[in-house]
């Protein structure tokens, strides 16, 4: 293997590598968006008849 085709698939191991860690990053900030959705939900299940009547007068 020569020094060009070696510098080249490092390269492209580099890129991957990045890609990879870029990939993981936003996966980790979607799942603790969906535990921070989750919490919420689960704070309002506490009160579950909270907001479900509307006192009016005519």
């Amino acid at each position: 293997m020569d020094i060009a085709s070696l510098s080249t698939a490092m390269s492209t191991q580099n890129i991957l590598n990045d890609v990879g860690t870029l990939m993981l990053s936003k996966s980790l900030d979607t799942a603790e968006d969906m535990g921070e959705g989750m919490i919420k939900i689960m704070e309002s299940s506490v009160t579950p008849y909270l907001g479900q009547n509307i006192d009016y007068y005519v």
